[in-house]
């Protein structure tokens, strides 16, 4: 099949993209790699750069950026949210809990789905709601495995610290005690996509009566369980769409 569109910049730039899909690159290698003029390699490197489709790691090196994963995250989206209720309904009826899934938007996530406790004292957190990204479980979840810079930013003015973010990353739950609203309690694990990048956080919440000052310990094993159903029907989707795709090419 002809890879080309007919519109020469727009191949050009999807060239570099597919170079850089084997890894980080120099412009040389990038050169190299893609046949193109060293400045117009640049050229495009750069522009990509500007919209956030090509980022550079610490050693300077072009390497595929954010947006890419934000756009796949978002063309999962409708399958992750059919996925999420049944797994938080089973999650709420296990812990006795609330039981909410969240995205990032920028500086903020927000609570794409939930189930609510039927009776009783509740943490009420409705579809929607949009809340800071400054404390809470699900906020350190889903800054614990962005690239250096972001998760820097992230953590100004946070209720959390790097060290923090460590322990996430080591143990893959987070909690946190009264670090978003006085009273209340709440354990997130993380949601991947299907090339590993977290795009969504599992969260349960409740008042620390409840969940006692140590809530992982009650619960982190389940809302992980439950984080993890959601990765892999993320993972199969993907698997499948692939299968199709290949069936169709062939």
């Amino acid at each position: 099949m002809d890879s080309s569109s007919g519109v020469g910049v727009l191949d050009k730039a999807a060239v570099v993209l597919s170079a850089l899909e084997a890894g980080p690159s120099t412009l040389a290698q990038l050169v190299t790699a893609t046949g193109l003029a060293r400045p117009t390699a640049h050229r495009l490197a750069v522009a990509l750069e500007h919209h956030r489709l090509v980022t550079r790691d610490l050693q300077g090196r072009f390497v595929l950026g954010p947006r890419l994963a934000e756009l796949a995250a978002s063309a999962g989206e409708d399958r992750l949210l059919a996925a999420a209720g049944p797994v938080l309904g089973a999650l709420r009826d296990h812990t006795n809990e609330s039981a909410q899934l969240f995205r990032r938007q920028g500086d903020h996530r927000v609570c794409v789905s939930a189930a609510e406790r039927p009776v009783g004292l509740r943490d009420s957190i409705p579809v929607g709601a949009t809340m800071t990204m400054l404390a809470g479980s699900a906020a350190q979840v889903l800054l614990a495995w962005e690239e250096p810079d972001r998760l820097h930013r992230g953590l100004q003015g946070a209720a959390f610290n790097a060290t923090t973010l460590s322990g996430v990353r080591r143990r893959g739950w987070a909690q946190s005690v009264g670090e978003r609203e006085a009273g209340v309690a709440s354990v997130s694990a993380p949601v991947r996509s299907p090339s590993g990048r977290v795009i969504a956080a599992v969260s349960i919440s409740g008042p620390i009566e409840r969940l006692s000052r140590q809530p992982g310990r009650l619960h982190a094993a389940t809302v992980i369980a439950g984080a993890n159903k959601l990765t892999e029907v993320l993972a199969r989707h993907a698997a499948a769409q692939e299968a199709a795709a290949k069936a169709q090419a062939e």
